[in-house]
């Protein structure tokens, strides 16, 4: 599935002068409410207007979803103001439900894409369509999981593909509701270059107060559009109230974005950025150096905690470190989520070094 230039027809047809842009609410809760909102958005830059049709929950007696029932209205809203509409799928019958009543565009929702049985009835019922299918990273981070999926659709004669990065789920303390893990997309972009890339800050943030930043840092990361929950009374939502923002607060968010160029032909400028980039390769070394004498120094402790039969974790000294390099971090300008992330790395392979040698 690799370099497939056909993957992104789909984008390129439509022409656009600005990113992609899909929105509407968490959930269709009600006829009027559904088409309410698409009035609202029918002469902004929304490109699809989405609502979650069914909605999977974590714990049962949640608000589920309407059924198919909202597929109606999904029906008037593309006959009441011409929008292309979506919604997510999660098993054979979603499909055959939504292919019937003419949705645009269908989705694949994280807990979806984590089971490759899921994923494959969903590549079955969507064999040989047309539609355009995109497919959310799934809960955890695993970038097989995610391909997988995708090439799963790809083998089943679906082209029209693109992929949703909406976060992934951590039990630690974070800003975020899902933790964006940006590297992990980066990659995911490197691997299909021309698979076109969608960021749902909705889900990443939790927060709409927090759409507008993830929003910028995804374009400023080349990424192709944006999926933002729009709702006309977002405190009274059925769900997910927190994150979903106003038309008039999308509009001004579509306003307020940069959009960047992709790169800059003046000579001065790429002299100027070829030695900024190779001071950071040289500091990029410096760094593995460092590391490297790092676990040298951990391969010693290890030693000698074998030698005087001494457990590898030490849960105090672990804390103490922590602690004091967020401090240290902060002082120098870095945030505690990137301290925390670089040094439970380290960790990790200092104990899978020291682990090693108790065991030799």
């Amino acid at each position: 599935m690799e370099n497939k230039k056909e993957l992104r027809t789909w984008l390129d047809d439509m022409k656009l002068d600005h990113p992609l842009v899909i929105a509407g609410p968490c959930s269709a809760e009600t006829e009027e409410q559904v088409l309410k909102i698409a009035h609202q958005l029918k002469d902004t830059d929304v490109n699809y207007f989405r609502a979650g049709i069914w909605k999977p929950r974590t714990r049962p007696g949640n608000f589920e979803g309407v059924g198919a029932l909202g597929l109606k209205w999904l029906q008037k809203v593309k006959a009441e103001t011409g929008m292309k509409t979506c919604t997510e799928v999660a098993n054979a019958y979603h499909v055959k439900l939504a292919l019937e009543h003419d949705i645009d565009l269908l989705w694949i929702g994280a807990r979806s894409t984590v089971s490759p049985f899921i994923m494959q009835e969903i590549a079955d019922a969507l064999c040989g369509t047309d539609k355009i299918v995109l497919v959310k990273n799934p809960v955890n981070p695993d970038l097989a999981l995610w391909l997988g999926g995708i090439e799963r659709l790809y083998e089943a004669g679906v082209k029209n593909l693109g992929a949703i990065h909406r976060g992934f789920s951590t039990y630690e303390k974070s800003k975020y509701r899902n933790i964006p893990e940006w590297q992990l997309a980066i990659e995911f972009q490197n691997r299909f270059p021309d698979l076109p890339l969608i960021n749902d800050p909705s889900h990443i943030t939790g927060r709409r107060d927090m759409i507008f930043d993830v929003s910028q840092t995804a374009l400023d990361l080349n990424f192709d559009g944006l999926m933002i929950e729009t709702h006309t009374y977002p405190d009274n939502a059925w769900s997910d109230a927190a994150q979903q923002v106003t038309p008039a607060t999308l509009v001004q968010i579509m306003k307020d974005l940069q959009i960047r160029k992709e790169s800059h032909p003046e000579a001065a400028y790429n002299n100027e950025l070829n030695k900024l980039r190779s001071q950071i390769d040289l500091v990029d070394n410096q760094i593995i150096d460092l590391l490297a004498k790092r676990m040298k120094v951990a391969d010693d402790i290890g030693v000698l905690k074998k030698q005087k039969n001494v457990a590898v974790l030490q849960r105090k000294r672990w804390k103490e470190i922590l602690e004091k390099m967020i401090v240290e971090g902060k002082s120098k300008g870095l945030s505690e989520e990137f301290i925390l992330s670089m040094f439970k790395a380290i960790h990790q392979e200092s104990i899978n070094h020291q682990g090693k040698i108790l065991k030799s």
